[in-house]
C-alpha cells in the first residue's frame, strides 16, 4: 500500500458535505484555512523534529486545529455546523495527505494551486448539486452516491476541456 490511500478517504468531505452551494463554500473554506494553517505551523519544526516526532506534532496540531475549526463553527454558523455534521473533522485525513504527498521544494506553490483548486471543486460541486436537486427536481444529486457520479462528470468535462498534448498511450499510430 502507498501513501495516496489517503486522497480517497479525503474525499469523504467533499462528497458528503457539498450539498447546497453554501455548504460547498463552507466546508471549501474550512478546508483551506485548516491546509493552509496546519502548514504555516509546522514549518518552523519540519528540519528540528526527527520524523516520528514530526508526524505526533502533525496530529497533535491537527486535533487542535479540528477542535477550534468545530468550535468555531458552532459559535458563529450554528446551522450550518449542524448541516456538516463531523465532515469538517475529516479534513484531518486530507490535510495529513496534503503534508505527505507535498515536496520539499516548490511546496508552497503546490500548496497555493491545490487549496485554490479544492475551493473551486467544492463551490461547482455545491452548486451543481443544489441546482441538480432543486431546479432539475434530480434527487439522487442531493445524495453521496449522486456527488460521486456527478464528480466523475465534472473530471470527465475538464480533461476533454484541458488543452495539451495527449498521453502517450492515447495518441494514435496512423
Amino acid at each position: 500500500m502507498n501513501r495516496f490511500y489517503l486522497l480517497g478517504a479525503s474525499l469523504v468531505p467533499l462528497l458528503g458535505a457539498t450539498r447546497t452551494l453554501s455548504e460547498g463554500a463552507t466546508i471549501g473554506v474550512c478546508a483551506v484555512l485548516m491546509s493552509g494553517l496546519h502548514q504555516l505551523l509546522l514549518a518552523p519544526l519540519r528540519h528540528r523534529l526527527a520524523t516520528w516526532a514530526l508526524t505526533l506534532a502533525s496530529l497533535l496540531l491537527l486535533a487542535a486545529l479540528a477542535s477550534c475549526l468545530q468550535l468555531a463553527l458552532l459559535a458563529w454558523l450554528l446551522p450550518l455546523a449542524l448541516a456538516l455534521g463531523h465532515y469538517p473533522a475529516l479534513l484531518c485525513l486530507q490535510c495529513l495527505a496534503t503534508d505527505h504527498l507535498l515536496p520539499n521544494q516548490g511546496r508552497w506553490r503546490l500548496l497555493a494551486r491545490y487549496l485554490g483548486a479544492l475551493l473551486a471543486s467544492c463551490l461547482l460541486l455545491g452548486a451543481s448539486r443544489q441546482w441538480l436537486a432543486e431546479i432539475a427536481g434530480l434527487h439522487l444529486a442531493s445524495l453521496a452516491p449522486g456527488a460521486l457520479i456527478l464528480l466523475g462528470l465534472l473530471w470527465a468535462l475538464y480533461n476533454r476541456l484541458r488543452t495539451g498534448p495527449a498521453h502517450p498511450r492515447r495518441q494514435g499510430t496512423t
